[in-house]
């Protein structure tokens, strides 16, 4: 691509997602980049898995991302008793009418938050992922269509080990990205305690979109033109981590269309109208590498292993 071609690259409108991730960021303090990947995860139509341990603020970036956007939120705790019909919701008698109505599961909202996913039982989690992949989902023989936009965040504790379920590797891979938020810088967490100290900041958030905006910018990211030499360099990446030394596992064909949906809506964001190696570069640990499994079944090095990779394909010209 020639200099005047570069200046010649036409912005999208996505400056109401700007604004959005602005006041986000000053609710979440901290997690700029963190806010910018889970945006760019819900303009793919995607879902996503946040590794980490308690109080890191998973709870209040979710709410304030639903709130910024005007769309229902639900929390769900997982338990190892909670059933499927406690996340989908069920058919129930009207008593005056006597006839069966359908009512509604958290599961029915916008923003999902299902906090220490690895805690229910796998019978339960399927009602989730079979919402995640299909958009919909079965109860007593009838298919229910989820709400859209929809976006399903996990939580998992790593440093806890009992009573948990170990998500299987067909479960992992339905989540188009993983991250962890960490801890806060010094300087950062004494803001937030001075910030909270009369109340939370979230407690002032206002939509900045409603639903039909939303639906609009991702409309506009999954539209947004992607060259064959871009797709050409995600496939070249996704079909290296299969032939990794020590590997048994590498990233999936699933993989590869979430790299593709999300490089597409980082380039949304960022006011471009096509996709960059830049894009594919920034988003491929996040989506990559918790896919990768060792020879143990650990994807513990999956990001550095994605990392590497990323040093050795070669980057393709636009």
């Amino acid at each position: 691509m020639t200099s005047k071609e570069k200046t010649d690259i036409q912005e999208t409108d996505s400056s109401p997602i700007q604004a959005f991730m602005d006041q986000v960021n000053k609710v979440v303090l901290g997690k700029k980049d963190e806010v910018a990947l889970i945006t760019t995860i819900l303009l793919a139509e995607g879902h996503i898995l946040i590794e980490d341990v308690p109080g890191t603020g998973k709870t209040v970036l979710s709410k304030a991302l639903a709130i910024g956007l005007g769309l229902p939120f639900r929390r769900i705790q997982m338990t190892p008793d909670l059933l499927p019909s406690d996340l989908t919701g069920g058919t129930v008698l009207n008593r005056e009418t006597g006839t069966f109505s359908f009512r509604e599961g958290p599961l029915f909202a916008s923003v999902v938050l299902a906090d220490e996913i690895n805690r229910a039982s796998p019978k339960t989690l399927s009602a989730m992922l079979e919402g995640m992949e299909e958009g919909s989902i079965t109860v007593d023989g009838e298919t229910h269509v989820l709400p859209k936009p929809y976006l399903v965040m996990a939580t998992q504790n790593p440093v806890e080990h009992e009573g948990v379920f170990p998500l299987p590797y067909a479960q992992i891979d339905r989540f188009s990205a993983r991250i962890e938020l960490g801890y806060l810088p010094r300087e950062v967490e004494t803001k937030m305690m001075e910030d909270q100290q009369l109340g939370h900041p979230i407690e002032e958030m206002k939509p900045l979109l409603s639903k039909a905006e939303v639906d609009q910018q991702i409309a506009g990211a999954r539209a947004l033109y992607e060259s064959e030499v871009i797709r050409g360099y995600i496939v070249d990446l996704v079909r290296a981590t299969r032939t990794l030394e020590g590997v048994s596992v590498g990233a999936s064909s699933r993989g590869a269309l979430a790299l593709s949906r999300a490089a597409r809506a980082r380039a949304w964001i960022q006011g471009r109208d096509l996709v960059l190696p830049d894009d594919v570069q920034a988003l491929a640990v996040a989506v990559l590498g918790h896919r990768i499994l060792d020879r143990a079944g650990s994807a513990v090095d999956g990001p550095d292993r994605v990392r590497d990779l990323l040093q050795t394909i070669r980057v393709p010209v636009p």
